[in-house]
């Protein structure tokens, strides 16, 4: 079997800055809401597509802002998209999915904590991680546990993300926490970019195994003496960054592998809310429902 692991957040925001602007019945904006519907709907239509599960982020805060005052808020959110989170989850639920809102931990670590889990079970082939999101990369592994980027219908493995981010999965919270991530609200060492973080990291993997004595780099990068200093200047701060990006693998999640099947929507409840919202259509492109 294949598992796909959707990150909802990402999911949303892509159907808010992507879909067109829509008014449901009641006035209140379902632009984004009505896109999400519209991709789960789509991925589920697909025959491969068996067991899956979606996480948000129910609160932007979590545990890492209580480590970090710099980390992430919920602050410059636009309304109109915020007021559309429960919308999603109650879009998810509808559609039979099982949805994990996140509270204390981010969407993110439940992702990761569900890789970890149901990784073990001989029975799961390949997982996919619906995401193009590069913190999520830290979890792939070859061929086996890879980013989906739906959007782009593109497959990212151990070797994609090589390619694309320089590093190798085990090494993308080093490279975050050197370059820094502004989404998140990591700032990154001064001058590390994401250039000079993948040749350094691609020899010494770790922010640990960068020597302090930049003349044993056996590595030739620009301004190689400048990136040490300020490297062992704010060399504890970068390993503090380090510890923010790693994706917690512990998240309390009650659901079992075969939870996870998917067994079709709620007829009523998928009924209810497609009204409220102003998609009844969509229920004619549901294939399955559990009644």
């Amino acid at each position: 079997m294949n598992l796909h692991l959707i990150d909802g957040t990402y999911e949303l925001y892509r159907s808010y800055f992507g879909a067109p602007k829509t008014r449901g019945p009641g006035g209140v904006e379902v632009g984004a809401v009505r896109g999400l519907l519209r991709s789960m709907i789509a991925l589920l239509r697909q025959k491969e597509v068996t067991h899956v599960a979606i996480a948000f982020d129910h609160v932007i805060e979590s545990f890492r802002n209580d480590m970090f005052d710099g980390y992430k808020t919920g602050e410059g959110i636009e309304p109109e998209l915020w007021a559309q989170f429960p919308l999603a989850e109650r879009a998810a639920a509808a559609l039979g999915l099982v949805v994990w809102p996140m509270v204390d931990f981010e969407a993110d670590d439940a992702l990761a904590t569900a890789i970890e889990r149901f990784g073990k079970h001989k029975s799961v082939e390949r997982i996919y991680i619906c995401s193009p999101d590069k913190d999520l990369a830290q979890c792939v592994e070859g061929e086996r546990v890879v980013l989906f980027d739906r959007m782009r219908d593109r497959i990212i493995d151990e070797k994609g993300v090589h390619e694309k981010w320089g590093v190798g999965p085990g090494s993308i919270p080093d490279l975050l926490a050197l370059m820094g991530d502004s989404a998140d609200g990591i700032p990154g060492i001064p001058r590390w970019g994401q250039k000079s973080c993948a040749s350094v990291l691609s020899v010494f993997e770790t922010i640990e195994g960068i020597p302090e004595d930049v003349d044993t780099w056996d590595v030739k990068v620009r301004g190689a003496k400048t990136l040490s200093e300020n490297l062992n200047v704010q060399r504890d701060d970068a390993l503090f960054y380090k510890k923010l990006a790693i994706l917690r693998r512990d998240v309390p999640l009650d659901e079992t592998l075969d939870d996870l099947k998917w067994n079709g929507a709620d007829r009523v409840a998928l009924k209810e809310f497609v009204a409220e919202i102003g998609a009844e259509r969509e229920l004619d492109r549901v294939t399955k429902f559990r009644d």
